[in-house]
This record gives C-alpha cells, structure tokens and sequence, in this order.
C-alpha cells in the first residue's frame, strides 16, 4: 500500500512573510470600502472559515466568499514573487521532499487552508510545485471545516489511482492534528509555528518533530 503524504504549507513547509495578509487587506478594502480594523488568527485555519469571521467582524452582509476571493486571488499573483523575497522554507524540508519525492510508494499532496491558485503560488515560489499532486489535494475554497479537507484529499486520490493508501497529515497546528484525527489518518505535528511540541502531543499527533532538520528521521516518521 502506497502513503499520501498531506502537507500543510503554512509554517509546516514555509514562512510567506505576510505576503497573505498583506493580500487579504487589499482584497477587502477593495471591494467593501471599508478600513480593515482586525486581523483574525490565520494558523490551521481554511480561507472559508477565516472570510466568514471577516465579514462578521466588519459587518459585511453584501459580499459572498465567492466574490472576495476572486479579487484575493488577483492580489496574491501581483506580489506572488515577495513569497520567496520576504518569506523562507522550514529546515530540512526541500531534503524531506525531494527524498519523498524520489520513493515510488509516495505520493505527495497539499491539505491547507489555503485557496489552491494561493497554495500553488506559495509552493511555486520556492520550486516546489512539481513535488505535489495538486490534483488529489484538499484547499481552503472545498470547505470551511479543515476535517473536511482531508476527506476531500483522500477521495480525489482514490478516485485519480483507483488503490487505497495509507495517508499520513504533516502539519505544525491542532486543527491539522484534529482534521488528521477526525479522518483516522495518521498526523505528524512539526513544532515550527505558534503550537509547542506538547499542545501538538496533547491534541494527539502521532509522532512530533522539532522541524525536519532531521531529514532521515523525517522521512522515516512520514513512511514508516
């Protein structure tokens, strides 16, 4: 039986350094006219779940996720190139992936919450896009709910291989670890954000790492 590996990008695989953000001011405050005044919590979260707490924040009851993402998505391709100028990749992880990458009973995906023109950006800045099957990923945009997205993942791969896999999530927050749990899938916490190695134990990670600096320990954790 092959592994899916779903990754998480943001402080799992990379910093963007703010680039995001930056971003989802614009967007917004282009297209309501109002001054953007609070910044929501962004880690583990999908793009559906932090828009819909947005608006409510603002009072904004004539915009659809629909209709802002779109102009999101247009200011992330005009400072898609600061990904890689502000922004930077997690230890050891171009070395986790491409040993991955090189092993034929892998497949490697994206599961994030972030929008999939937006994961693909971040990923391509740092020439990793190849690495990944976007096709079978699970993105911000499919649900607002980060479980979801995992289910969403495992289906597109058995739909695209037609063969089971053993999936394993990699990810550096508790809402990855629960989206991993909800699913009976196999997590890996990476203690490279804001959540400490022991919140990641205590939400129920199989196996936590430091970061990937480690490489064969790395690999060995996601396919052993």
């Amino acid at each position: 039986m092959r592994t899916l590996v779903m990754w998480d990008i943001d402080r799992t695989l990379l910093r963007g350094g703010g680039v995001t953000t930056m971003a989802w001011k614009a967007a917004f405050v282009a297209i309501t006219g109002l001054r953007w005044r609070e910044t929501p919590n962004f880690g583990g979260r999908t793009d559906l779940d932090i828009c819909a707490e947005v608006f409510r924040v603002h009072g904004v009851t004539d915009c659809t996720p629909e209709l802002f993402f779109e102009h999101y998505v247009r200011e992330v391709d005009l400072v898609r190139h600061l990904f890689a100028e502000q922004g930077h990749l997690m230890p050891g992880v171009r070395e986790v992936l491409g040993k991955l990458a090189a092993d034929p009973a892998v497949v490697q995906t994206l599961v994030t919450g972030n929008l999939a023109p937006v994961a693909r950006a971040k990923v391509d800045a740092f020439g990793l896009g190849d690495v990944f099957d976007a096709e079978v990923g699970g993105y911000g945009g499919d649900h607002a709910v980060r479980a979801t997205l995992v289910r969403r993942s495992l289906e597109r791969a058995h739909a695209k291989y037609a063969e089971p896999f053993r999936a394993v999530v990699v990810g550096d927050t508790v809402h990855d670890v629960a989206a991993a749990l909800a699913n009976d899938v196999a997590v890996i916490g990476v203690a490279t954000g804001d959540t400490s190695a022991e919140e990641l134990r205590e939400a129920g990670a199989h196996t936590v790492l430091a970061d990937m600096s480690d490489v064969e320990r790395a690999v060995h954790a996601i396919t052993g």
